[in-house]
């Protein structure tokens, strides 16, 4: 059984406070789709440079991103054909 839990990762390149979301597991309420909900920090995307070998040589996290999980976007009730790119705010939980 494959449980989806509500998680998030964010850019940080511009929002440093969030650092300590990620060291605590903090939470963070996201806004969307005329809906709410209260999301983990599990990671951080805060490189600016990009990736080395090790992770593919990504290029660098855009500002302003949140990365979430398929339950997240099922809580803010967006349809699997619409997931991938949603206008949200966001506030500490």
């Amino acid at each position: 059984m494959v449980v989806d839990h509500l998680n998030v990762t964010i850019s940080t390149t511009r929002m440093t406070h969030l650092w300590w979301h990620c060291q605590q597991g903090g939470y963070i309420t996201i806004y969307g789709n005329g809906r709410s909900v209260q999301a983990k920090v599990v990671d951080e995307c805060g490189f600016t440079m990009g990736y080395d070998a090790d992770l593919d040589y990504q290029p660098p996290c855009p500002n302003n991103i949140v990365d979430a999980s398929k339950a997240v976007w099922k809580a803010l009730g967006v349809p699997e054909s619409d997931r991938g790119d949603l206008d949200i705010s966001w506030s500490d939980a």
